[in-house]
């Protein structure tokens, strides 16, 4: 049992707590808590939600919650626990992708191929100033997301075929008029037809029509930090299949494990949004002559990933360039400033 004002852990027939003096209504208040998790089908509540501090449900180590932190990953075993309506809860699902990118050297070729991509960009890592090259475990919400997008648009090879026969016909005529003054009026007919071919054939609805549905699955990466959420990922998928349960002694040691400050439904709700916007994006580079598109999102389970991080940033003429890289893949999540 947890006291109710300070978080502090009790006996669980005590009356008073030890530390603050508070009564802690054993016998209203926490039943109440416990009955309305069992309900909800949710893990069990650890304490609740102004609790101060908090022992590791694990390894007994205290946790001490900052103002606005909603994931807390214990420093000694690596569990992590998540502030959700009823209180502080332990995430049940938590995994993590393994470090293989570990030297600077590695990352910095890795970099290096990304910024010097193009005539214009020839050695611009060379000519750039490097002030931070820095590795971090950072935590993603990974969200199961299926997406459903019917598109209405019109079949660009009719269109084709429409627009190619017109303009054959128009050069026909034209040649029949005998010349810039044919009795049989060249310079109106082509006017007409041509006005005809853009109206009916590739504005007015005159090619064919026809559905597509796309349908599609994400485990859709949200990162867990609101101070990160410039580096938010848009169309990047992890290595997920070579993630294992989190074991916070895998990772080298001094490698910072950051908290999170983004609930879980948070995740879920900015997940669907961005999904929604991906696959529009899909739609539009697929089909040129949308006339209507829907989409319908679920969002079903969800899991804490911690992923090992590199940021890497320069500085170029007084222009900043930030790179944020995958430490298990090697691969560029975002750039900013290319």
């Amino acid at each position: 049992m947890y006291c109710l004002k300070c978080g502090s852990q009790l006996p669980d027939d005590a009356a008073f707590c030890s530390k603050c003096g508070a009564r802690t209504s054993s016998t209203s208040q926490t039943p109440q808590i416990q009955s309305n998790v069992g309900t909800s089908g949710s893990s069990q509540i650890l304490a609740p939600s102004n609790a101060q501090s908090l022992k590791c449900p694990s390894c007994g180590a205290p946790i001490a919650p900052k103002f606005g932190e909603m994931i807390i990953t214990c420093e000694y075993c690596g569990s992590s626990i998540t502030l959700g309506s009823a209180g502080w809860a332990n995430i049940q699902k938590q995994m993590m992708l393994p470090l293989t990118i570990q030297s600077t050297s590695e990352i910095s070729n890795r970099v290096k191929s990304m910024m010097d991509r193009g005539m214009l960009r020839r050695h611009l890592q060379e000519s750039s100033t490097l002030e931070e090259m820095t590795l971090s475990v950072v935590p993603y919400w990974l969200v199961n997301v299926s997406a459903r997008t019917s598109v209405v648009a019109t079949d660009m090879v009719a269109e084709g075929a429409t627009v190619a026969t017109t303009a054959a016909l128009i050069g026909v005529m034209a040649g029949m008029g005998g010349g810039r003054r044919g009795g049989f009026g060249a310079p109106l007919l082509g006017g007409a037809m041509l006005g005809s071919m853009i109206g009916g054939g590739m504005g007015g609805g005159g090619g064919q029509k026809k559905a597509i549905q796309i349908d599609q699955n994400y485990n859709f990466p949200i990162i867990a930090l609101k101070a990160l959420t410039q580096y938010q990922p848009r169309d990047y998928q992890f290595a997920i299949e070579g993630r294992t349960l989190f074991d916070i002694s895998q990772y080298p040691k001094g490698i910072k494990v950051l908290s999170g400050d983004i609930s879980e439904d948070a995740a879920k709700y900015q997940a669907k949004t961005l999904v929604d916007q991906l696959q529009s994006q899909k739609a539009h580079s697929r089909y040129h002559m949308i006339q209507q598109i829907t989409s319908e999102e679920d969002v079903s389970d969800t899991e804490l990933l911690h992923v090992p991080i590199w940021f890497v940033r320069y500085d170029h003429s007084g222009n900043k360039i930030v790179l944020v890289v995958d430490g298990n893949s090697g691969n560029v999540i975002n750039s900013l400033g290319l």
